[in-house]
């Protein structure tokens, strides 16, 4: 009787914390539509409206995700986000270099997911936070000497206010079916559009193509060139949204009538 009581209560509890997150469609037809309203750009201090949620593009790779109920994750975490007392409640990180992760993140900071594990064999998150669910998708990733480690490098995908939103990591080669149906349709995806150190832009151009996403992000382009370049081959199909501020609200509301670049200024966080 004792194990039947414990069990109904951690179902109880686990139901609890999904009724607290608008259920996502990640895993979903690729072609079904789902809508997306853009709200103007916001301070990353500023109160999260309702059903949205807000992202802030730190640097290089790293952006902030904020929730309306007050949850922070910081992607490909460094160790150092700017001049700020805030401590997030999740890190992820990948070990392409170190501009991507840190072996000394913050103790203080609940939840540090790497994005690997033992050489070769990958690892598994799916931690479900209530009004946010973080999980991976494990890809390779080039190791030292011209070698491959198998499941070095992983996807985090964030589904938060019915929204699917995925952090490319330090992807290096295209995803195959199985990552694509376990990635599922992202709406708002970050790309690194460095043209080289991840992936040449045409075949990164590929894998956002596939992903059809609503929002797309672009990361880790080090320089204007590289930047303009993905514009550039994408513009013929896709909306570009030029942006001069670092933080973008979205929530599920009206999509665009075209897939749609936004281009989000890297700034650090500062407490105001």
């Amino acid at each position: 009787m004792r194990l039947i009581a414990l069990v109904l209560i951690l179902l109880a509890g686990a139901a609890s914390a999904q009724d607290q997150r608008r259920p996502s469609h990640c895993i979903a037809v690729a072609d079904a539509a789902p809508g997306l309203e853009f709200i103007h750009k916001a301070s990353w201090t500023e109160a999260v409206p309702d059903y949205s949620v807000r992202l802030h593009y730190i640097a290089h790779a790293s952006f902030l995700l904020q929730t309306q109920g007050g949850l922070n994750a910081i992607t490909d975490f460094t160790g150092f986000y700017g001049s700020t007392t805030m401590i997030p409640d999740v890190v992820t990180m990948n070990h392409a270099h170190d501009t991507h992760w840190t072996a000394n993140p913050d103790p203080a900071i609940p939840h540090a997911l790497p994005g690997w594990g033992p050489f070769g064999e990958g690892i598994d998150h799916y931690l479900d936070l209530g009004e946010m669910l973080v999980r991976n998708v494990s890809t390779d990733i080039r190791s030292q000497f011209g070698g491959r480690e198998d499941n070095g490098n992983s996807i985090f995908v964030f589904e938060v206010e019915g929204l699917c939103i995925g952090h490319l990591g330090h992807l290096h080669h295209e995803p195959n079916d199985e990552q694509y149906a376990a990635l599922g349709r992202l709406d708002v995806v970050m790309v690194p559009v460095d043209g080289g150190y991840t992936m040449e832009l045409p075949a990164m151009i590929r894998v956002v193509e596939r992903l059809k996403s609503s929002i797309v992000i672009p990361m880790h382009w080090f320089s204007g060139y590289s930047l303009e370049a993905f514009l550039e081959g994408v513009s013929d199909r896709w909306a570009i949204d030029r942006r001069s501020g670092s933080s973008i609200e979205v929530s599920l509301r009206d999509l665009p009538p075209r897939p749609t670049v936004v281009v989000l200024r890297p700034s650090w966080l500062r407490d105001e």
